[in-house]
């Protein structure tokens, strides 16, 4: 018999920020190559500055600029 284990709520968020910050370190990183001498950090702040404190939003919005 197959279980089928189903995460919990908790374990998709978790999954969903890890995911997401994946990809803003990413478009952080092909930034900061563009950028000499600016700190990969400060770029990824810049890039999700304009959204609160939620990956999923900060997400959406870097999104919705037309970063990818």
């Amino acid at each position: 018999m197959n279980v089928t284990r189903t995460l919990t709520l908790e374990d998709r968020i978790k999954q969903l920020r890890a995911e997401i910050d994946t990809i803003v370190d990413a478009r952080a990183e092909a930034v900061a190559r563009q950028s000499p001498g600016v700190p990969q950090e400060v770029i990824r702040n810049l890039l999700v500055a304009g959204a609160p404190a939620c990956r999923c939003t900060q997400y959406l919005e870097m999104i919705g600029n037309g970063a990818e």
